[in-house]
């Protein structure tokens, strides 16, 4: 591949702002000597010198002091406020895994009889939540075309409807939804609107658009390093804080200090590793698109994606995540050799941290058969890209092809 087209245009995104932001937030205080970095602070039991001492920190449960390990304790009260500065909220409870962000603030803000609305292309286990855990404590789940227009959308509110999930981009799928639309929706009808905004952080200021309530898988590009299962809810207003903060003490979610530490670690170099995996990314994404084997590139950054014109006018930047689909003639087991094939992408289901890789995403992106969503026209894979040279990512895909081509001749 020639350097000039590793020169096409890419957004201008704000990493190096975000870099200088993460080298000085959360660091420790004081003007005596000491290290960079704050050290990890375990520890289940707190003592007190008095019972009066007791009771004001007790007093103050909502403001996470000191009181209890489970509640919380400094290590983890640092990321919460450098995670905080990155959402653009005013308050973060961290929790143990993405999943535990999404399905945490589902269970503080929804109640029996209530109604939730989903996206049709969310993340599969909190799809599995909804249809289980929230069906059997008496709430009901309605499944939404992402690309949804605010009439359809108003029509599917109801008197119950307490939740309006996003997901933007969708799982798999990469739909960009239309963000403050759904808000205006979602707040005209006296509902919250959620979002989870993992590929978008940073990118997506959630809270300049409408959303109450922002989740965070910060096991992906928060850690970055594939060593760490963290999660993240973030809220600007105060009340809902109250309802979250509460909500967490009383189902005790809890995050090992070890892993807010480390995720801590990661945030530091979040803006200079997603500056070349961004870049990165459409690079290789943008080269797919030119492939004939290739029937779409679901990168929210190239117009043929879904609700692109929404990506445009929302978001500052791109992610490393994106979708391929093949054309017709190739069949899924095909695209399973091709994967078998791939010595630089790594086949695993997780992203974000530093390492390529591949996962097969056939008959996981529409579910709902009572929905119209139109039908992909042949076999898929999701992408994640990088701290690798794009050219021996292009270069594995390359041969990869070769494979996929030859494995249906």
């Amino acid at each position: 591949m020639s350097g000039a087209e590793h020169d096409l245009p890419v957004p201008d995104d704000g990493w190096s702002d975000l870099t200088a932001k993460m080298v000085r937030l959360a660091r420790p205080s004081g003007t005596g000597p000491g290290f960079v970095n704050p050290p990890v602070s375990r520890g289940s039991t707190v003592l007190y010198e008095s019972m009066d001492a007791m009771r004001a920190r007790s007093a103050q449960r909502y403001e996470h002091a000191l009181i209890y390990g489970a509640m919380g304790g400094p290590t983890q009260s640092l990321l919460e406020e450098a995670v905080a500065a990155i959402e653009g909220g005013r308050h973060t409870q961290v929790v143990s895994s993405g999943l535990a962000a999404c399905t945490t603030p589902l269970l503080a803000f929804l109640g029996a009889g209530g109604h939730c609305l989903m996206p049709d292309s969310v993340y599969g286990p909190t799809r599995r939540f909804c249809d289980s855990m929230l069906r059997r404590l008496g709430i009901e789940t309605t499944y939404y075309d992402p690309m949804i227009d605010a009439d359809s959308l108003h029509a599917l509110m109801r008197p119950a409807t307490q939740v309006l999930f996003a997901e933007s981009p969708g799982s798999h799928s990469f739909e960009v939804q239309d963000v403050p639309m759904l808000a205006r929706v979602a707040h005209e009808h006296g509902a919250k609107l959620m979002l989870d905004n993992t590929w978008g952080i940073h990118v997506f200021q959630p809270f300049e658009h409408g959303v109450d309530v922002s989740i965070q898988a910060l096991t992906k590009y928060a850690a970055g390093h594939a060593d760490a299962v963290l999660g993240a809810v973030t809220v600007v207003d105060q009340a809902d804080w109250v309802v979250l903060r509460d909500s967490v003490v009383q189902l005790g979610q809890y995050a090992s200090p070890d892993d807010c530490w480390l995720t801590l670690r990661g945030l530091r170099t979040m803006g200079v590793r997603l500056e070349r995996q961004s870049r990165s990314a459409l690079i290789v994404a943008r080269w797919l698109q030119g492939r004939p084997e290739v029937a779409r590139v679901l990168h929210p950054a190239l117009p043929e994606c879904p609700g692109h014109g929404f990506w445009t006018r929302d978001f500052r930047g791109a992610s490393s995540l994106f979708g391929v689909v093949f054309a017709d003639r190739y069949t899924p087991a095909a695209v399973e050799d091709m994967v078998a094939a791939l010595a630089v992408f790594g086949l695993g289901a997780s992203w974000g941290g530093f390492e390529s890789l591949v996962l097969p995403t056939t008959g996981t992106i529409s579910r709902t058969a009572t929905l119209a969503r139109p039908r992909l026209p042949g076999p898929a894979l999701r992408l994640h890209v990088g701290l690798e040279a794009p050219d021996d990512l292009i270069a594995d895909l390359e041969g990869g092809l070769a494979v996929l081509r030859a494995a249906s001749a």
